[in-house]
């Protein structure tokens, strides 16, 4: 089974050891943005006064990803943050801030979330939240604009299909339904 959530909702999530201990929460998500997946995430410990840790959770060391918890199976999978952030930046870096451009050059928007797929141990980016332009008819709104399966990174910018437009949703809930009716469409061959 699969749901949509925002990345930015992992923030402060506990991750919890199958023996039940709580070992970090998740302090940022790191977004693969090349593959479209998460990469990883960067720890912070449990605490009001807890700053962020040394080590990071790759999705590799990822167990399951719960409503309320990140499982994993011990803290022998964290990794050198370091690592999990390099291997992220190399391939694309941060996506929040990054401008939403159709393949035709219209300016759609600017990401402030990504809205994740989960379930058969993937976190996969189905889609963004975009703070939105006038291009969409919905200036200065926040929108879920649907992702093609594979996703253009140019610079600073992250190209869709022109196509991509027809397929907003104003919240989470209806967005799944979004997400499958723009898939059919580029299958079919968008005109």
């Amino acid at each position: 089974m699969t749901a949509l959530l925002l990345a930015g909702e992992l923030t402060q999530r506990p991750v919890v050891t199958l023996g039940g201990e709580a070992v970090a929460q998740i302090k940022d998500t790191v977004f693969d943005r090349a593959a479209g997946a998460v990469a990883g995430f960067t720890l912070s410990g449990r605490g009001l006064f807890s700053g962020p840790k040394r080590r990071s959770l790759p999705w590799s060391g990822v167990h399951a990803l719960g409503r309320d918890a990140v499982m994993i199976r011990d803290a022998d999978v964290f990794e050198s943050r370091g690592d999990v952030v390099a291997r992220a930046e190399s391939r694309g870096g941060d996506v929040l801030g990054a401008r939403v451009l159709t393949d035709d050059g219209t300016d759609l928007g600017e990401v402030v979330d990504v809205v994740l797929e989960t379930g058969a141990g993937v976190a996969k980016a189905v889609g963004y939240e975009i703070a939105s332009t006038a291009a969409l008819g919905r200036q200065e709104r926040r929108v879920y604009l649907s992702l093609p399966d594979t996703l253009a990174v140019s610079g600073e910018s992250l190209v869709v299909p022109a196509v991509a437009a027809e397929f907003v949703a104003e919240d989470l809930p209806g967005f799944a339904e979004t997400v499958r009716a723009f898939r059919e469409r580029l299958r079919k061959g968008a005109p």
